[in-house]
């Protein structure tokens, strides 16, 4: 996984026609459009950082609480919890060892296989998200209430649209 550095200053329209004038095929409008879009998930994930912050949690480590509590037992491997979350093995393996440290997981060892364990969510882990999900829903309801419902669907819609366009830049 590759470190994410998003511009806070986005160019305006003179800095867009220098890059056209230099570059053949440039859009300014689509580039601008594109930039836009891109700083403003940055901001949203910044912001869910923060508020995570005041409860003592980081983003990767409340997802795997998260995906651990959509679990019927409560329970998964590593590398479920990798596939489900869309990062490395080493990375959800970071990601556990923070938790097992804090006490909010724990490890449960295969009895039929020594190598192979899985992750659990403690009560520990559960009153945690017991405490940042109710504060979470409501502000979820703020931000998305800024939108009219139709045009949150509309919205995403065309989100989808440019998310089938990512192989782009395969």
């Amino acid at each position: 996984m590759s470190v994410m550095l998003q511009l806070k200053d986005l160019p305006d329209e003179k800095v867009l026609k220098k890059f056209a004038e230099r570059y053949d095929g440039v859009d300014t409008q689509s580039v601008s459009h594109f930039l836009s879009i891109l700083r403003i998930g940055t901001e949203l994930a910044e912001s869910l950082d923060r508020f995570l912050a005041t409860h003592g949690l980081l983003q990767g480590r409340w997802w795997v609480l998260i995906l651990l509590m959509r679990e019927d037992d409560q329970i998964s491997t590593p590398s479920e919890l990798a596939e489900k979350a869309g990062v490395s093995r080493a990375t959800m393996s970071g990601l556990i060892n923070g938790l097992l440290r804090d006490g909010l997981v724990a490890r449960k060892d295969d009895s039929q296989d020594r190598r192979s364990y899985s992750i659990i969510l403690t009560a520990a882990g559960q009153n945690k998200l017991d405490e940042v999900m109710p504060d979470y829903y409501p502000r979820i309801k703020k931000i998305m209430g800024a939108v009219p419902e139709q045009q949150r669907e509309d919205l995403l819609k065309q989100l989808i649209l440019l998310k089938e366009q990512c192989k782009v830049f395969d």
